[in-house]
């Protein structure tokens, strides 16, 4: 039989009289006060005649103002239960112990104490030492609120738990957590029984790839890896060991510094329909004309590739937040205009401007745009197409559309805003001109002599500009 040790008993000093014989009062009243924070000396009636405080806590409390007062009218009602005993044993000369006590504070808060009384002669007087618990008390009061808002936040653990739980069990889609690095199945719900015809329970710390057909291997590894690199993207058709076709996703999340894998296999008929706009951005990504929208204060909220390749940025997020103007139209020309046919009929059609990056010149644009109304951020969408290669360039840094392609008055009006006013007043004299000189030679069929006389030009006027527009043959 093994025998419990017991508890050390409590150790006497072996001579007193020896030790604390010689000690004189000043030395036995600074002892007691250096052992306590208060000190009472009470007469046997139980009424203080002296006091010791040691706490500045306690001194700013009024404890000095105790004297001459009965002890047990200084505690809190509930403790004088407590001090009516401790006065009791060490008046009958019984050794007491430690009990707290609770003083009246002047804001309406107790004072906490611990005393212990003892005889101190044969005249009935009674020491009472005691140790201020306050700081112990606020301790206490500290432990307390960590405690409540532990339990607090276990419950809304508890409650958070339960309501995944019941989403996890109650999924009409197969849902696995996998282990991030080994892809071992650590949870199943009952789902997936019904999509991949194994048991939940059995498929638990087995590889991922069990479930899956071996012409689906890479495609899942590729979408896994891709999950753990990011928060997740579109899902991707897989095929199972049972020959059903479902669409794989997965979500990274992280718990207790462990990666894991939110794995979910939808089977085809609950797949979700594909959303539109899906198409249409991958459209005006791909699409050749840029395409460019702004808020109200033409600040750009996004583009597509063609724009940034027309403009030489380098990516979306280097065109954020940077102001339309600073590549599109003639400064304070185009840009005003075109915002003035905006505001007023909501659309604009093919005008024509020019757009300009940091490299190389600008470059003829056609632009169209449109408002979109929206009552807390409204939009505007600019569609750019590229016509410079439209437009031939002679030698002298005109665009060839003033003697070539500008055929009849509304082309030159084009013209307005893309080129200076002298070159298109000089290029409608030339026109006019031109039509003049052919008129003529079409009503004298082709007669030059005659045709000089009906336009009231000397042979060698008109010579000079039948070789000017290249009219005629004039090897002849």
């Amino acid at each position: 039989m093994t025998v419990q040790p017991s508890s050390p008993a409590a150790i006497a000093f072996r001579e007193p009289d020896q030790a604390f014989g010689g000690l004189g009062a000043d030395a036995a009243a600074g002892l007691v006060a250096a052992a306590s924070d208060v000190a009472l000396i009470l007469d046997r009636d139980g009424v203080i005649r002296d006091v010791s405080v040691s706490s500045d806590d306690l001194a700013g409390y009024g404890i000095g103002d105790w004297l001459n007062q009965p002890w047990i009218d200084t505690v809190t009602n509930e403790s004088k239960a407590k001090v009516a005993e401790m006065l009791d044993a060490a008046f009958s000369g019984h050794a007491s112990r430690w009990r707290q006590v609770n003083h009246p504070g002047d804001n309406g808060a107790d004072i906490p104490v611990r005393y212990f009384a003892l005889a101190a002669g044969d005249d009935g007087r009674v020491i009472v030492i005691g140790r201020d618990l306050q700081a112990s008390a606020i301790l206490q009061q500290r432990l307390l609120q960590v405690q409540q808002s532990v339990e607090r936040d276990y419950l809304r653990l508890r409650q958070a738990e339960q309501r995944y739980r019941l989403l996890f069990q109650s999924a009409s889609e197969a849902v696995l957590i996998l282990d991030g690095a080994s892809r071992r199945i650590r949870e199943a719900n009952p789902a997936v029984k019904m999509v991949t015809g194994r048991d939940p329970a059995a498929v638990i710390g087995q590889p991922f790839t069990t479930l899956l057909h071996a012409s689906s291997f890479a495609d899942a590894e590729d979408l896994l890896t891709s999950a753990n690199s990011s928060a997740g993207g579109a899902g991707s058709p897989v095929r199972l060991t049972g020959g059903a076709t479902c669409l794989l996703s997965a979500s990274l999340y992280r718990h207790d510094r462990a990666a894991s894998l939110l794995v979910r296999l939808t089977p085809e008929a609950l797949a979700p329909v594909a959303d539109p706009n899906t198409a249409l951005t991958a459209v005006l990504a791909r699409i050749p004309d840029a395409f460019v929208v702004t808020d109200t204060d033409l600040r750009i909220l996004t583009a597509n590739p063609a724009f940034l390749e027309l403009t030489h940025l380098a990516s979306r997020e280097e065109a954020l937040h940077l102001l339309l103007d600073r590549f599109l139209g003639r400064p304070q020309i185009d840009l005003r205009i075109m915002m003035g046919q905006l505001k007023e009929h909501g659309s604009l059609r093919n005008f024509a401007t020019v757009i300009r990056s940091g490299f190389g010149d600008p470059e003829e644009v056609e632009v169209s745009a449109v408002v979109v109304p929206d009552e807390v951020r409204p939009t505007y969408g600019f569609s750019i197409r590229n016509v410079s290669r439209r437009m031939a360039v002679t030698d002298s840094g005109t665009p060839a559309g003033l003697g070539a392609t500008a055929r009849s008055v509304e082309q030159l009006t084009q013209l307005i805003g893309r080129v200076p006013m002298k070159d298109i007043v000089r290029e409608s004299t030339d026109l006019i001109e031109k039509m003049c000189i052919e008129a003529a030679l079409t009503l004298t069929q082709d007669n030059r002599a005659s045709a000089a006389d009906v336009l009231g030009l000397s042979r060698q006027s008109l010579y000079s500009k039948l070789r000017r527009y290249g009219l005629g043959d004039l090897d002849d």
